[in-house]
């Protein structure tokens, strides 16, 4: 009998193993498949990688994506890189983008729209000679703007302090016509041209054109109506996981200074360190609204100044849904905070 209740309990105990690692294979598998689950999304940027994209790489390189249930794959933008073609063209799902670039493709039917924006104001200004005491004092200077800024920017600009298209040339994001003519002013990012004017023993202001009205916000996510409409939660959890990036970021920029650089090799410590500690100077990522309503927030006020300010310099037709041109439905209840 005693043999017979050892077989017994033998049995027992196999077939309670064979269960267990049965049930164990089963969780296992569940849990391999729901990381192979992870929803890919590429997100394509506006320029090689730098601080001012410091929020989606720290949400890369934490995990704070992978927590979310995304697979993330950043590139790239540049110079030669048309990111409102690659988003139509499905090479990527999201871009960075910014608020006039949207509001002209719907003048023209293409369907994309803002879902958060990183910064609350536009990075853009002009960086100017010592003599110079405002964006008023520019007449009679050389204006060396970016081809596509003649449809941003310079409209206004001209407008507001009376400039001309005579004092025109070209900027082709080379420092040294400015270097060599005292008489030149030149556009750039606060976060990174007067890095770079300092590096060469020059000494220059700089005027953010956001804090003479310029009303954009910097640096948004836009994506196409279909992308939205098929993928909803995946924008939620982006916009969600990007924006503790950002929070993140502010406090611990290691993991994503170390990801940016080897995306950019050319990139230097202390040009990132330049470029974080004016995003945190100027209160970029959570400054204006951000302050209050939390990181990544667009008013419907803010997108009315941008259309207005457009339909006002013959850049866009009134006609033109602007409504059209955003959603704070990702954002307005997400209250992140640094």
């Amino acid at each position: 009998m005693a043999s017979k209740h050892h077989s017994r309990s033998m049995t027992n105990l196999l077939g309670r193993l064979s269960l267990r690692a049965a049930v164990s294979g089963l969780v296992l598998g569940a849990s391999i498949c729901a990381a192979g689950a992870a929803d890919k999304v590429t997100f394509l940027t506006s320029w090689f990688a730098q601080a001012e994209h410091g929020g989606f790489y720290q949400a890369k390189a934490t995990g704070i994506y992978e927590k979310a249930g995304l697979d993330v794959t950043i590139k790239m933008g540049g110079p030669q890189v048309n990111a409102l073609q690659l988003l139509l063209a499905g090479e990527t799902d999201i871009m960075m983008g910014y608020d006039i670039q949207v509001l002209k493709a719907l003048e023209q039917n293409i369907p994309i729209t803002t879902i958060a924006a990183s910064f609350q104001f536009d990075l853009q200004g002009m960086m100017t000679h010592e003599d110079v005491s405002g964006l008023g004092d520019m007449k009679g200077k050389t204006i060396l703007i970016a081809a596509s800024s003649r449809m941003t920017f310079w409209p206004w600009l001209k407008s507001k302090y009376g400039l001309s298209d005579d004092q025109l040339k070209p900027y082709t994001f080379n420092l040294q016509p400015f270097a060599a003519d005292n008489n030149t002013v030149q556009q750039g990012y606060v976060s990174s041209e007067p890095y770079a004017a300092t590096q060469m023993g020059l000494k220059q202001k700089f005027y953010l054109f956001a804090e003479q009205g310029y009303p954009p916000y910097g640096t948004t996510m836009v994506v196409t109506r279909g992308f939205l409409e098929k993928n909803p939660d995946v924008a939620a959890r982006f916009v969600k996981a990007s924006l503790e990036g950002w929070s993140d970021y502010l406090k611990n920029p290691a993991p994503a200074n170390a990801l940016i650089k080897a995306d950019n090799p050319k990139m230097r410590d202390d040009q990132i360190e330049y470029a974080l500690a004016t995003l945190k100077r100027i209160k970029a990522v959570d400054g204006g609204d951000a302050a209050t309503l939390g990181i990544g927030m667009m008013t419907e006020a803010r997108w009315k100044q941008t259309y207005d300010f457009l339909v006002a310099g013959g850049l866009l037709k009134p006609e033109v849904d602007w409504k059209a041109g955003f959603t704070d439905r990702f954002v307005k209840d997400l209250k992140i905070v640094p």
